[in-house]
């Protein structure tokens, strides 16, 4: 057995959260009405403005995002990514892929195990698939360029991997990691 892994970067997670997403989440997590307008009230009327080396934009509204460095802002993530890991896990299952999914805040990775690096495969790219379609239902995208691809195997010799073929998604081809 070998196991396979394809580890992805969420582009611009903190700025991208969707406010009236999240007071629905909230509202469906159950979460008491008091809660849901409390966090209706503090998303709204925020504004920002960005430094770049010692140019200072002038301040601007947002109407999308949290701050990141607000110590709410890891909460409202994790409240946010549970629906969407909810139903991921939900349509890997019905899809009878058998994937692991780790998140690390604005991080993830898919995780299978099988005998063939064309199993592997195709589970990956299933899974990215939906993975980064679903992404997008969230107004969340994911950064292809940042995408990985790592396989472990305790086979001695050669370990001549193929490589990850993601062209029908991003015209990007991935070739596994030394490791």
């Amino acid at each position: 057995m070998m196991t396979s892994s394809l580890a992805f970067d969420i582009a611009q997670f903190f700025p991208s959260l969707n406010h009236c997403l999240l007071t629905l989440i909230l509202f469906k997590m159950g979460f008491d009405s008091r809660v849901v307008n409390f966090f209706l009230n503090y998303l709204v009327n925020r504004r920002t403005n960005y430094f770049w080396n010692n140019f200072s934009s002038s301040s601007f509204d947002i109407n999308v995002g949290v701050g990141q460095g607000s110590a709410l802002s890891p909460i409202l993530f994790a409240i946010y990514l549970s629906l969407f890991l909810h139903i991921l896990e939900n349509c890997l299952k019905n899809l009878d892929l058998k994937i692991s999914i780790l998140s690390f805040i604005d991080d993830g990775l898919l995780l299978t195990q099988s005998k063939s690096f064309q199993v592997s495969n195709a589970y990956l790219f299933s899974s990215y698939n939906v993975t980064f379609n679903l992404l997008s239902k969230f107004g969340l995208l994911v950064k292809h360029s940042k995408t990985e691809i790592f396989h472990f195997s305790r086979a001695h010799g050669v370990f001549n991997s193929p490589p990850f073929n993601l062209s029908l998604l991003c015209s990007l081809m991935l070739y596994p990691k030394d490791i």
